[in-house]
């Protein structure tokens, strides 16, 4: 690789990086602001609240990278053909093809990481995320006991608690115990945090008092503790997960068990979601050449590259709505994946013969003028004579 294409290869991955992490992370905020009652109302710390949270990225990162590259080379070619580098390349006898190498270089760096992505990151966060969120669900203490209220946990169990702090700190605990008949048992305490370990769940209890009436005496036996370890093993709930379509593995989509249940009841959705992994890396080589063949052209700084960037914005935006709509056929059609395959081919042959033509997309001539012709009556009608 050559410093040109040094170069042209560093300017193109540090945009791509730029682009992405900032449009990775304003859409992150947008969803990680849904789960925020994580935090308020189920008492979970930030560090879990953002743990959970950003289990989503590479699910995202996956999405957006096509769209970054895109971005990014356009942002490259654009900087190139400003300060007219593309001109002096051609000048020196570099054809459009030879000047797309380094791009398709990058192209390379970026479909790697969305296959790496697509086949196992992806759907481990997807299955930590879930995972996280079912162990949530199923915490008793942070969905039956409400600040407040009293929660009756078994026919002869009452709880309550005054306030719920962060950290998964509990204010004011009472505790009513009637289940074993021969004696009954009042706990109070100033707080408690919750305790899980391999032989259970606990409530530590600390600074508190314990009153218990045994059956046939007449005094209550009052203790004061500072530390004391309630069960509440029984009234914790199985972490059992039923994996999703997303949350598979590549190869769990490649071979899936016979009596799987839900292969069974959506095959179709196995298929487009297997086909959907295979076409993940293929897409930022059609966004690449799609792009490079808009904008890759030698051009002069007095011709407009308004064109260039408007249409290589639509074509992309036609490719992934396509894409996009194939798959959803993908679920109840086998013929769909293909015309998506077909298409993703088409595009990027297209797109190649374009680039080693040296073929300039520009709009006809007489669009343009209908064009001129327009901006100038706008600017009779509405334009104020400029004033010395």
């Amino acid at each position: 690789m050559g410093s040109i294409d040094r170069y042209i290869f560093r300017t193109t991955l540090a945009s791509f990086a730029l682009v992405l992490i900032s449009l990775t992370g304003v859409i992150w905020i947008t969803q990680a602001l849904r789960g925020i009652d994580l935090m308020t109302s189920q008492g979970q710390t930030i560090l879990t609240f953002l743990g959970v949270t950003s289990l989503v990225i590479p699910a995202l990162v996956l999405v957006i990278s096509p769209i970054a590259l895109m971005i990014a080379i356009s942002h490259t070619l654009n900087k190139l053909a400003t300060d007219s580098e593309i001109i002096v390349m051609n000048a020196a006898g570099f054809s459009p093809f030879r000047l797309f190498r380094p791009f398709f270089y990058a192209t390379c760096v970026v479909a790697l990481l969305v296959a790496f992505i697509a086949s196992y990151l992806s759907p481990d966060g997807l299955r930590r995320l879930k995972q996280w969120d079912a162990e949530i669900t199923a915490d008793v203490l942070t969905n039956i006991l409400q600040p407040g209220r009293f929660a009756q946990l078994d026919q002869n169990l009452t709880i309550r608690i005054r306030e719920r702090q962060p950290g998964g700190m509990l204010k004011g605990i009472f505790i009513d115990d009637r289940r074993d008949p021969k004696e009954r048992a009042t706990i109070i305490a100033d707080h408690g945090t919750v305790v899980k370990s391999g032989d259970g769940s606990f409530l530590v209890l600390e600074d508190g008092n314990l009153q218990r009436f045994e059956a046939g005496k007449r005094d209550p036996a009052l203790v004061a503790f500072g530390r004391y370890a309630f069960d509440m093993s029984k009234f914790s709930k199985g972490h059992d997960v039923a994996l999703g379509i997303r949350e598979r593995y590549l190869w769990e989509l490649l071979d899936p068990a016979e009596d799987d249940p839900i292969y069974k009841q959506i095959p179709g959705q196995f298929r487009a979601e297997l086909h959907d992994r295979f076409m993940a890396p293929i897409y930022p080589f059609a966004f690449a050449a799609l792009t490079f063949a808009f904008l890759g052209a030698p051009r002069t700084t007095r011709q407009s590259r308004n064109f260039s960037i408007g249409g290589s914005i639509l074509a992309v935006f036609g490719v992934r709505m396509i894409g996009f709509a194939c798959s959803v056929m993908a679920v109840k059609s086998p013929f769909a994946p293909v015309v998506q395959y077909l298409m993703l081919l088409l595009t990027i042959g297209l797109s190649i013969w374009i680039i080693i033509g040296g073929i300039v997309l520009e709009p006809p001539p007489a669009l343009l003028e209908a064009i001129n012709k327009s901006n100038a009556r706008l600017l009779r009608l509405f334009g104020r004579p400029a004033t010395a």
